[in-house]
């Protein structure tokens, strides 16, 4: 079955964007680098096999730095499996703090967004859903949906960020 060619997310509540990645800085021991890789696995597996911890969807990119941006469905939920005691995260983090101690070759970054009901849209073209789409879901791109100020929820959102 054919995409339809023109679709738009599904979702009109608010979420949390997080960027989040890794860049080596010296190639030396890329054993070390290669255990946050497996830590990233370990979560994202953990974090799809139970909706309930809030996770919606991401996408990656491999590079130096490597970048994956992930959807949330909300700050409270983001915040809990970072800090929770019973997550993969915890470990992973601890670990990464060790070796920062030990070398320094891999930094790590991340940047999180909340962004409210109404304050984003999305349009695919010829494409499978993807990103944003992919985590919420699409629905076909009419009526209203056809052009980017219908697709947001408030007009005053499509004005301008200060």
């Amino acid at each position: 079955m054919t995409a339809p060619m023109r679709t738009t997310v599904r979702g009109d509540g608010s979420l949390v964007v997080l960027l989040i990645g890794m860049r080596v800085h010296r190639i030396g021991n890329l054993r070390r680098s290669w255990r946050l890789f497996g830590a990233m696995n370990r979560m994202l597996r953990e974090l799809n096999a139970d909706p309930a911890l809030g996770y919606l969807g991401g996408e990656s990119w491999i590079g130096n730095p490597t970048v994956m941006v992930q959807y949330w469905r909300g700050f409270d939920e983001l915040e809990r499996y970072a800090r929770g005691p019973e997550t993969e995260h915890r470990p992973a983090w601890a670990a990464f703090n060790r070796m920062l101690r030990s070398g320094g070759e891999v930094g790590v970054w991340h940047e999180t967004y909340r962004v409210r009901a109404g304050d984003y849209e999305a349009i695919y073209n010829n494409m499978p859903p993807f990103g944003l789409g992919r985590a919420i879901g699409t629905v076909e791109a009419t009526g209203r949906r056809e052009a980017a100020r219908g697709r947001f929820a408030r007009a005053s959102s499509v004005q301008g960020c200060p």
